[in-house]
């Protein structure tokens, strides 16, 4: 394909995307209630994830873990953060209290923010706190937004 080809074909490319933009967006709208569930089933699988080894695997480990950074009672804050993570990533995933949960969970975000990643480089792989601040806002939009069409909180949860 010759540059001047191209050209003609990128433009006329364009003009088409510019002139079918109401139906190209339209489409994408309908499908907008499954940007919640999506979102709630995302962060739910990864803090149930989180929070399994501290409730059932890992609790003692754990436990000295938060009692050396010095969140103390180690045995009762291992409880607190294992419950609301694995029962809140449960409920998130259902779509019920999510803004309790999403509050719970922000805040449990700014903790480990505060007392494991301060300091550090925000890159992931450097151990920092970039992944923790994304859990942090997306836990928060539910604060704010909800559970969603698809959701137990639809039905009055």
């Amino acid at each position: 394909m010759t540059p001047r080809a191209f050209m003609i074909a990128y433009h006329l490319a364009f003009v088409w995307l510019l002139r079918n933009m109401d139906y190209i967006l339209g489409i994408f709208r309908l499908y907008s209630d499954f940007t919640p569930l999506i979102f709630r089933v995302v962060l739910g699988l990864a803090f149930v994830a989180h929070g399994y080894p501290k409730l059932f695997t890992s609790r003692e480990q754990v436990a000295q873990w938060f009692e050396s950074i010095g969140i103390k009672p180690g045995k009762f804050w291992v409880l607190v953060v294992g419950v609301v993570e694995f029962f809140g990533g449960i409920a998130l995933i259902l779509g019920a209290w999510v803004e309790l949960v999403g509050i719970l969970l922000a805040v449990n975000m700014v903790v480990a923010m505060w007392k494991v990643k301060w300091g550090k480089v925000g890159y992931v792989a450097q151990g920092g706190w970039e992944l923790d601040l994304i859990y942090l806002v997306v836990a928060l939009s539910f604060l704010f937004t909800g559970a969603g069409a698809f959701s137990l909180s639809a039905f009055g949860f």
